[in-house]
C-alpha cells in the first residue's frame, strides 16, 4: 500500500483542534509544548476565540503545529506517508513532514508568512468564495465581465476539483461575481478567510516572502512532495513557495499526480474534514480517511489492516 499525506489549509481552523491528539500522544504533546511564540498557541487551538483563531497571523502557526501533532500521532501508530501534499499553508506542514524544514523553523517561519500576508491584505476589503459547480468556462466568462467592467480584482485562487473553484478578490468584484453566478444557478460559499490569498494582490507580498525565505536553510525531502503551483515536485523549494502566496493551486493535478505516482490510500491530516471530499470529486473510487483524533486514526487503522 503506497500512502499519502494531504495537510489542510488555512479555513479548516476550528477551535478545540489538536486537543484530541494531545491528550492521548506523547509526541503530539510535546511538539505542542515545546512551542514558543508570542502568543499562547495551545490555548488559541483549544479555547479560542474562534474570531482570534480566523486571524491570519495566529491562525497559520496554529494550523502548522496541529497539523504536524497529527502526523506524529499517526507515526506512533506506525502510519507513514510515501507522497505528501499540502493546500496552501498546508504546504509548510507537508515540506516540515518530509524533513526538508525542522519544526521551529517552520513555526517561526509561518508566523512570519502570516504577519506578511495580514499586513498586505487589509481587513474588510478582500475575500474568497468557493463555487460550487463544474461550469468552470462559465466561472472564467464572470471573471472576464467582472475585468472588462473593471469592478475589481477577481481570480482563480484554487481549482479544487472538478466541481469547487475559489475564486479570489476584492469585495467589490467578490460579491458582483457571487451576484451573477448565483443567476446562473451557481452556488457559491463565502471562505472563513481574511483577505484575497492566491491573486496578484500579494505580488508585493510574495517577493517579501522571498526574502524571509532565503533565510532558511531548507533539505531535499525524505519523501516526494509535490506543490501547489504545478501539482508536481519542484527543485527550486523557495521559488515555489515564492509564487505559491500569488499563484492559482493547482489541487485537481496534485491528486491526479498522487494516484499516477502509486498512492492508493489518502490520509486528510487536519481538523473539518475538508480535502477528503475533494479527493472524492476528483478520484470518485480512492480510498480517502480524514483524521484529527485518536477515535479516528484507530478506525482508518482497523478499516485499512482490518
Amino acid at each position: 500500500m503506497k500512502i499519502g499525506f494531504l495537510f489542510v489549509g488555512q479555513g479548516s481552523q476550528t477551535v478545540g483542534m489538536g486537543l484530541d491528539v494531545y491528550q492521548n500522544y506523547k509526541s503530539s504533546r510535546d511538539l505542542f509544548d515545546s512551542v514558543s511564540l508570542d502568543f499562547d498557541l495551545k490555548d488559541i487551538c483549544f479555547n479560542g476565540p474562534k474570531e482570534k483563531l480566523d486571524q491570519t497571523y495566529y491562525t497559520q502557526p496554529s494550523l502548522l503545529v496541529t497539523s504536524l501533532a497529527i502526523s506524529s500521532a499517526l507515526k506512533e501508530e506506525g502510519i507513514i506517508a510515501d507522497v505528501v501534499a499540502g493546500l496552501s499553508l498546508g504546504e509548510y506542514s507537508a515540506l516540515t513532514y518530509a524533513k526538508c524544514l525542522d519544526v521551529i523553523s517552520a513555526i517561526q517561519l509561518v508566523s512570519q508568512r502570516g504577519e506578511i500576508m495580514s499586513n498586505a491584505l487589509p481587513l474588510n476589503m478582500s475575500g474568497m468564495a468557493a463555487v460550487l459547480s463544474d461550469q468552470l468556462d462559465t466561472i472564467k466568462d464572470v471573471i472576464k465581465l467582472v475585468q472588462k467592467e473593471n469592478i475589481g480584482l477577481l481570480e482563480i485562487a484554487n481549482y479544487n476539483s472538478p466541481s469547487q473553484t475559489v475564486i479570489s478578490g476584492e469585495n467589490k468584484a467578490l460579491e458582483y461575481a457571487i451576484r451573477i453566478l448565483k443567476e446562473h444557478k451557481i452556488r457559491c460559499i463565502p471562505l472563513a478567510v481574511s483577505g484575497a490569498f492566491h491573486t496578484s494582490l500579494l505580488k508585493n507580498a510574495s517577493e517579501e516572502l522571498n526574502v524571509v525565505l532565503n533565510q532558511y536553510k531548507f533539505n531535499n525531502p525524505e519523501c516526494t512532495v509535490l506543490f501547489n503551483i504545478s501539482g508536481e515536485s519542484e527543485t527550486e523549494i523557495k521559488s515555489a513557495l515564492t509564487d505559491q502566496i500569488c499563484s492559482s493551486v493547482q489541487w485537481v493535478k496534485t491528486i491526479k499526480k498522487m494516484r499516477d505516482l502509486g498512492v492508493d490510500c489518502f490520509i486528510e491530516v487536519g481538523p473539518k474534514n475538508s480535502l477528503q471530499k475533494l479527493v472524492k470529486q476528483i478520484i470518485p473510487d480512492a480510498k480517502v480517511f480524514s483524521v484529527d483524533s485518536k477515535e479516528s486514526i484507530k478506525q482508518m487503522i482497523g478499516e485499512i489492516y482490518g
